[in-house]
Order: structure tokens, then C-alpha cells, then sequence
């Protein structure tokens, strides 16, 4: 029965596999990995889908070359195409454990295509550890809801069939087809806390209540159901504000209840692709951000993010260093402007016609004037503070030269006799 249910599980996930596209085995060389592949190969077979094989080497342990030995003999055996990804562990800060997770899905994202499938062999005790562990690190609903049985990552479509088998169903099949494995020699420290919970915790637990795994898988969906509601809450809440999830109007905020605020910040940073903000740091930026009654154009830091307030509105973006001084470039003037912290997505041409040299895109001094048609000269300064651009994002906004004349501020205007095109026109 095991093994009908296995199969099973792998084939309706082929069934959905489009033409074309390939599908990959996150294969570690432990037992549940290399399990799949073995009853993957003969199904993708049948089906004509493309099976491939991703191993990522993080070289952390002694046992790395046998481990990456024994995933080549395997898809050797299996006629299936192994790629094999070394990775350096940089620590991140939370721990070797969390540094290795993201060295890993990194890997993968850089090595499979756009719209590829990655299969991981995860199952449903692996989901009742990351349920324990974001309970006891004070996770929201997001982390309670621990491994979505399928998501997108890069472009990589991740997925993992076999979320809801125990882990004693997987080791018995492995066993009756005598399927080889590699043991990791790290599961065996318990200075790590899955290692720990594995060894201690869980078995405790399903001696005193047998269901455990399964209730805590149940568990776990529940709080997937949970924050699937509060993103469409949240959506909602974005929607009233604007849409815009860098600019929340603070009269919007206002209007919400604590949790809304909240949960619309955060919402609008995940949006944004940004870290969300640390439990301290956001109680810190709606102190300062969203409850001071005085504009004093605070700034809340965390990592890669900050936010800032002004005019009332809250302004969510990546953590960008100050440009160099003396900072400058050679522009075509045809192709989009791209600087280290935006890209420009317009041309810039006289209105003549007459073919001009290269420009020069340099950042303000000071005293800068700009003349334009109708206006005649303008003060660059003055120029920005109408376009209401934001005082930090003043000092990164390009001028572009032709020659010793200013000729543009990138996004607020254009001198006589010259125009901004977007830069995909003819």
C-alpha cells in the first residue's frame, strides 16, 4: 500500500508537469531523496517528462565527497542527469543551520530554468519539526504555517509531494526495495535544533500522544488557511491606501486597528520583496512613523530595509548606501539610465533632432539651474521640492550634462530644446 500510495503521489504531480518543462530531484543522498528518485525515474519515463537530479555540496562536513559519490552512482544506475552545485556557507547570522537552508535553495534557483519544478522529499514529520521550532522561536501565523506543499522561488516552481507521509512510511518502503542511502553523521548533534527535537522532543511526544505528527500537520494548515486570509485582508487594506505598498498614507494607517497596521506593513515589505520588519523595529517605526503627531522625518533601519516618513506618508524601500562623492557616468542618452540604486526607464534627445555626443549624468552640488521652455531658469533645488521628491531621494537624483550645459533632472524635467522619451519607443 505504501508503495501505491508513494507512486501515486509522484505521478499526479507529473500528470501536471506542462510540456517542456523539466523536473528536477532536490537529491541530498539521504534516504527520502534518494528514495524519490527511484520511484520517479520509471514514472517520468512513461510520462515523457524530462527527470533531473540537483545535489548542492556545501562541503560543511568530511562526509560532503561521499555523499556527492554516492548521488552520482545513483543517477548513474538510473540513467538519470545529475547536477552537481558546490556552495560556500557564509554564517548569516542565524546560524549554520539557517546559512546552509539558503546557500541550498539559492543553488537551486540559480541552476534549474524559469517555470522548472523542483521536487524536495520532505514529508510530514520534517512539517511537524518546523511547526515546534517556529512555535518555540515566537513565529506569527506565517511561520506556524511551516512548508507549503508547493510555492515559487526565482522563478522555480518548489514542490514537495510527499508532505504528508511519515517518515517511518519512506524508511520502510527504502528498506523493502533495498534501495542504498547515505546517512548524514550531523543529524547525530544535537547542538542543532531540529537534531534535537528529532531525537528528544518528537519521539516523546508520539509516545505520549500517538497522533502527534499527524495533529501537528493538521496544525499547520490550519495556520496556512489563517494567514491566507489575513494576505486577503491585508490586500484589501493595501487597496484602500492607494496600491501603492512603498507610499502608505498615514491617514489610511491611522484609520486601521494596531493589528491592521501591522499586518498592512508587513504585507506592503513582503510586496516590496524586503525583509519584514523585525517584531521591535516595527513597534518602533508606527511609534515614530505612524503615532507622532510632529513630522520629523524619522528613519527605522533594519536588515536591508528602512523606513521613513514624510508629508504623511510612509515611505518602505531597501537600505541604500549614500552615493560616492564625486560620483559620475557616460550616458548614451537612447537606453535606460541605470544608476547603482534606480533605473531611469526613458530616453533623452533634443527636440532638433541633431545628433549629440555622449552625456554626462552627475549627482548634485549645489547651485545647479536648469532653463526650461516657458519658465526660463530654475533652480534645481526648487525644481525637486515642487516635484515633491523626497529629501533623501534628492541628493541621489541624477543631472545630466551636455557638454558644460545641464540639459535634465532625471524624472522631474527637461531644459528648452530637449525631451524625455520613454526608452522603448522608436
Amino acid at each position: 500500500m505504501s508503495d501505491a500510495l508513494l507512486r501515486s503521489l509522484l505521478d499526479d504531480a507529473l500528470a501536471q508537469t506542462a510540456p517542456g518543462r523539466c523536473v528536477w530531484v532536490g537529491l541530498s543522498g539521504g534516504v527520502d531523496s534518494t528514495l524519490m528518485l527511484h520511484l520517479a525515474a520509471p514514472l517520468a519515463a512513461a510520462r515523457g517528462v524530462t527527470l533531473r537530479a540537483v545535489h548542492v555540496n556545501h562541503g560543511l562536513q568530511t562526509a560532503a565527497a561521499t555523499f556527492e559519490a554516492h548521488c552520482r552512482r545513483c543517477c548513474e544506475a538510473l540513467d538519470v542527469s545529475l547536477t552537481v552545485v558546490p556552495m560556500t556557507v557564509v554564517p548569516n547570522g542565524h546560524g549554520i543551520e539557517a546559512a546552509a537552508r539558503d546557500a541550498r535553495y539559492r543553488a537551486f534557483t540559480d541552476t534549474l530554468g524559469q517555470n522548472d519544478r523542483l521536487w524536495l522529499a520532505q514529508h510530514a514529520d520534517d512539517q511537524a519539526e518546523t511547526f515546534l521550532l517556529a512555535a518555540l522561536r515566537g513565529s506569527g501565523v506565517r511561520g506556524l504555517g511551516g512548508m507549503p506543499m508547493k510555492r515559487q522561488a526565482g522563478g522555480v516552481v518548489i514542490e514537495r509531494p510527499w508532505l504528508a507521509v511519515r517518515r517511518e512510511t519512506l524508511l520502510a518502503e527504502a528498506e523493502r526495495r533495498g534501495v542504498t542511502w547515505c546517512d548524514d553523521p550531523s543529524n547525530d548533534d544535537l547542538d542543532f535544533d531540529r537534531n534535537y527535537l528529532r531525537a528528544r522532543v518528537t519521539p516523546a511526544l508520539r509516545d505520549r500522544w500517538p497522533g502527534a505528527v499527524e495533529a501537528l500537520s493538521r496544525a499547520t494548515k490550519q495556520a496556512q488557511e489563517a494567514d491566507a486570509l489575513l494576505e486577503e485582508l491585508a490586500a484589501i487594506d493595501l487597496a484602500a491606501a492607494g496600491g501603492d505598498p512603498a507610499r502608505l498614507p498615514l491617514e489610511v494607517l491611522r484609520r486601521l486597528s494596531e493589528a491592521r497596521r501591522r499586518l498592512l506593513i508587513r504585507h506592503a515589505a513582503r510586496r516590496l520583496a524586503l525583509a519584514t520588519p523585525p517584531a521591535a523595529r516595527l513597534d518602533e517605526l508606527i511609534r515614530q512613523c505612524v503615532d507622532a503627531e510632529v513630522d520629523r522625518a524619522p528613519r527605522i533601519v533594519w536588515p536591508g530595509a528602512e523606513a521613513r516618513r514624510w508629508r504623511e506618508v510612509l515611505y518602505l524601500m531597501r537600505s541604500v548606501e549614500s552615493p560616492p562623492a564625486g560620483w559620475s557616468m557616460v550616458w548614451d542618452g537612447t537606453s535606460p539610465l541605470v544608476t547603482p540604486w534606480r533605473c531611469y526607464p526613458w530616453r533623452l534627445e533634443p527636440i532638433s533632432g541633431c545628433a549629440s555626443p555622449p552625456l554626462t549624468v552627475t549627482l548634485r552640488q549645489g547651485g545647479e539651474v536648469l532653463v526650461q521652455a516657458g519658465r526660463g531658469r530654475r533652480d534645481v533645488k526648487r525644481l525637486l521640492q515642487e516635484a515633491d521628491v523626497p529629501p533623501w531621494e534628492r541628493r541621489k537624483t541624477p543631472l545630466v550634462w551636455h557638454g558644460e550645459s545641464l540639459v535634465a533632472v532625471m524624472g522631474v524635467a527637461a531644459a528648452i530644446d530637449w525631451r524625455f522619451q520613454p526608452a522603448d519607443d522608436p
